[in-house]
């Protein structure tokens, strides 16, 4: 009874050696039995002996050892059912290892020496890391060329030069600014819008010379340095306003610039007789020297108007053209002349008169454009003087204007300018008919004796 209880022990810790629980000294490699496991065998059965030796007789043993052969061999066929057991079950448990490994990430299975039982949380662990996987954002991929190799661009030292660059533009940006507000003093000095209202309040019918002489004015006079005076010619037939506009010029710079630096020659009044042309010479030239040496001293631009130039001989021609050409040491560069005559009177009323459609189409500028070079070619003639000058020519006056001028006139010497009065008086002049038009032959010239009849 006792060899029956050992053999079952024996089997039990036999059994117990295959699963993972058992202890550790059970355990063999590749599925044989330990020496421990047989020693503590053999300590059984010798047990077993002594105890059977001391109760049994001699037939009885006899007995027991052939039982004992039978027992050995039985036990035997049990070891390698055993071990047959346990070669599959360690085959299946391999076959469901790999299965798991194949399902989760390499890194999520860590390798560990405890016995690896299957079990469900492996799995649902394994869900949990491929979620967050999901959640974690790529960072972001930088493609390089296949030709080219990754290497950081070197850094770019920056340079003094631009410094000295940005600098350099605002030291020109002040200058320019500076030279700016300068040209805006030199004209404010020389109220030109005040005199841009004068000539629009009292010159009539010449809004293209008026506009063209205001523009020579200001680009001269917005600064003080100039490499050669400015020289204007008005040209026109008579009472088209000429010799209005040169009285009209000296009075503005006579309240701008003084009286000492504003000069009106009158060539019948100042040098009547043509033997005194040598004293009227030194005359002018000696006057023009003090004027411009006096306008340096203050920084001022003087202004001569010579009036009734077609009058003046050629030896004074020839004095004013010497005043007005520059030289290498020319104290007469800041200055501005205008000369006013009725030269060519005839060659601008027949231009007029030929291109009256034009006129009307296309404006008196462009009139002015075409007829300044024919004028040219005959003022040369002359005199050389006119070469160094930029022409303005004054065109005829139309009845319209000539009615303006009327009612400026009335209003000076206090009469009421009624519309029927004035186009009565206008009628009363002689006209140029060209078609629908009329051009009026002697301008506002009679304006003032018609006037003055009242």
């Amino acid at each position: 009874m006792k060899s029956e209880t050992f053999e079952y022990g024996i089997f039990f810790l036999l059994v117990i050696s295959t699963t993972h629980g058992g202890p550790r000294w059970l355990k063999n490699s590749r599925f044989e039995l330990n020496a421990k496991l047989i020693s503590s065998l053999k300590r059984l059965l010798k047990m077993g002996d002594q105890d059977n030796s001391d109760t049994l007789s001699e037939g009885e043993m006899e007995n027991r050892k052939v039982s004992e052969t039978l027992t050995l061999s039985q036990f035997s066929s049990t070891v390698r059912a055993v071990v047959r057991i346990r070669q599959k079950y360690q085959a299946m448990k391999k076959r469901r290892m790999e299965l798991v490994v194949s399902k989760t990430p390499f890194f999520s299975s860590s390798r560990s020496t405890s016995p690896k039982i299957f079990t469900f949380d492996g799995i649902v662990g394994d869900n949990s890391m491929t979620t967050s996987k999901k959640k974690k954002k790529k960072k972001a991929r930088v493609l390089f060329p296949n030709n080219s190799s990754r290497r950081v661009p070197p850094t770019m030292e920056r340079s003094r030069a631009k410094n000295c660059l940005v600098l350099l533009c605002v030291i020109v940006f002040l200058q320019v600014y500076n030279a700016i507000e300068n040209l805006d003093d030199h004209v404010l000095k020389y109220d030109l819008e005040g005199l841009e209202k004068t000539l629009k309040r009292e010159v009539f019918g010449q809004q293209e010379a008026t506009e063209g002489l205001l523009g020579h004015l200001k680009d001269y006079l917005s600064t003080y340095v100039h490499s050669k005076p400015l020289v204007v010619s008005l040209l026109g037939p008579t009472g088209v306003g000429k010799s209005h506009l040169g009285r009209l010029l000296a009075q503005h710079f006579r309240s701008v610039v003084g009286e000492q630096l504003v000069m009106q020659y009158f060539v019948l009044h100042h040098c009547p007789s043509e033997g005194d042309l040598l004293l009227c010479s030194e005359t002018l030239t000696s006057h023009v020297s003090e004027m411009v040496t006096r306008a340096e001293e203050e920084e001022k631009i003087p202004i001569f108007i010579f009036d009734e130039m077609e009058h003046m001989p050629g030896k004074l021609l020839d004095t004013v053209l010497a005043l007005i050409l520059t030289r290498e040491n020319n104290e007469y560069l800041n200055a501005i002349y205008i000369l006013i005559s009725n030269l060519e009177h005839e060659e601008i009323t027949k231009f007029v008169l030929h291109n009256s459609s034009s006129i009307a189409v296309s404006g008196r500028a462009h009139l002015s454009k075409e007829l300044n070079p024919l004028l040219l070619n005959s003022l040369k003639k002359h005199h050389s003087l006119w070469l160094e000058a930029d022409l303005l020519p004054l065109t005829l006056l139309e009845k319209s204007h000539v009615m303006e001028c009327f009612i400026d006139e009335m209003s000076r010497e206090g009469f009421y300018p009624d519309r029927s009065h004035v186009e009565r008086l206008a009628e009363e002049l002689p006209y140029f008919s060209v078609g629908e038009r009329e051009f009026s032959r002697t301008g506002c010239k009679q304006v003032v004796a018609k006037v003055n009849l009242l």
